[in-house]
């Protein structure tokens, strides 16, 4: 195995640091655009509702991935409880909204991420991490002095400060945000974000300056690099052209995209006059036909 990011930032001795850096902010929390300002060292919480531990929902191999995620034995998956976003339309609202889940020392995590590593995973595929990156680098420093080396995937909903991703610069392999849409009339409706559009567009171009375009092994499975998914909305609400045309322009054609149709309605979208429908197969093809029109040559929903 290729020796990963995080190896390489723990025997040069940069783990330790970002790790403090961290788990300082927490004191006054900014680690996300929400900027709460609360004491979760001494267990104060804000929107994310989590305080100085990590809570973890479920944890395993997941072959419902994209293909150079799960490879021939899955991808190691751990699913945070909450989120920094309050998207209306979550298809996983038990754990993020309604709090389905369990606190963990920075020992028990750092089992969680070892665990996987002997489950025989690719990565370790931490799902909504943003309002706990300070827990995960603790518990990843914890586990690399027991030997863990899997490449870390850092699967984020795009809401994120572009500082605390800079500081993650040698702890990540792969970058997965989810890049939902650039109307901040409809980020506030939708995610309770206003200021998301401004936040997923400065973070992605970072993710791509540190890691670079996707990189895929002769086994077929990635080893470092950008995957950039976008979830097809009813009725245009993600904004598919203009999230399509910022990634071709700043990012570049070979950015691996996964253009999902799987939106059903959920938790409160539901009683939404836009969001109550499933999308139809026109609006997926569209977003398919726009993407190729664009030059993208890595589109996940072609394979």
């Amino acid at each position: 195995m290729d020796e990963t990011a995080l190896k390489r930032s723990a025997e040069e001795g940069k783990l330790g640091l970002v790790r403090d850096t961290l788990l300082s902010r927490l004191k006054e929390c900014d680690l996300c655009p929400r900027k709460c300002h609360v004491d979760r060292l001494s267990g104060e919480k804000g929107f994310c509702r989590t305080g100085r531990f990590a809570l973890v929902s479920s944890y395993g191999p997941h072959y419902g991935e994209e293909f150079p995620l799960v490879g021939r034995h899955g991808s190691g998956t751990v699913f945070f409880t909450h989120c920094n976003l309050g998207c209306i339309f979550c298809q996983n609202y038990d754990i993020s909204h309604l709090g389905e889940g369990r606190e963990v020392t920075p020992e028990q995590l750092a089992e969680i991420f070892l665990s996987i590593q002997r489950m025989g995973c690719h990565n370790l595929n931490l799902v909504t991490p943003t309002h706990v990156v300070a827990q995960v680098v603790e518990s990843l420093a914890l586990a690399v002095e027991e030997g863990f080396s899997l490449p870390v995937v850092y699967n984020c909903g795009g809401y994120e400060d572009p500082d605390v991703i800079r500081l993650l610069d040698g702890v990540v392999d792969i970058y997965m945000p989810d890049v939902k849409f650039f109307d901040p009339a409809v980020a506030e409706e939708l995610a309770r974000a206003p200021d998301y559009p401004r936040w997923v567009k400065e973070s992605v171009v970072e993710m791509h300056r540190q890691v670079g375009d996707l990189v895929i092994d002769s086994s077929g499975v990635a080893r470092k690099g950008l995957l950039v998914r976008h979830l097809v909305l009813p009725g245009g609400l993600a904004g598919t052209e203009e999230v399509l045309a910022f990634l071709r322009e700043n990012t570049g054609p070979e950015t691996y995209l996964n253009i999902m149709d799987q939106y059903y309605p959920c938790y409160m979208a539901r009683s939404h006059p836009l969001l109550s429908r499933r999308i139809y197969r026109e609006e997926w093809e569209e977003a398919l036909s726009l993407a190729r029109r664009l030059g993208f040559r890595r589109i996940d929903s072609d394979l």
